[in-house]
């Protein structure tokens, strides 16, 4: 991987455990959210998140699986759930953002486009 800085850093995080270099979350929020349109910076994660499009490393919320809440942890990894120390996230979410789907043996579906709902 490469980072501009502070790779050591972001080196010793993805080492923490073997689920810190999975994907843990990925939330696809429209430029024109409200939130993302108030332009507040609450100064918490779990608040500014909402305001982008986003993904983390690391652990899965447990109610990203179906019933995920009353599930042990094996049975949420069997189901493909991530575990880990670590739950970064990653803000990527812009107006000149575009995210396209994939799906085997299907045309690509444009799922944002320029920050926006293509659909």
């Amino acid at each position: 991987f490469y980072a501009g800085q502070n790779k050591g850093v972001l080196e010793a995080i993805l080492d923490m455990d073997e689920g810190a270099r999975r994907l843990g979350e990925v939330a696809l929020v429209a430029d024109s959210s409200p939130v993302s349109r108030s332009g507040l910076l609450f100064k918490s994660t779990l608040f500014d998140e909402n305001a982008s499009c986003h993904f983390a490393l690391g652990q899965a919320y447990a109610e990203a699986v179906k019933d995920g809440a009353a599930l042990s942890e094996e049975e949420r990894k069997e189901k493909g759930s991530n575990k880990s120390m670590i739950h970064i996230d990653f803000m990527v979410g812009s107006s000149e953002l575009n995210v396209t789907g994939h799906k085997e043996g299907s045309d690509p579906v444009p799922v944002l486009c320029n920050g926006e709902w293509a659909f």
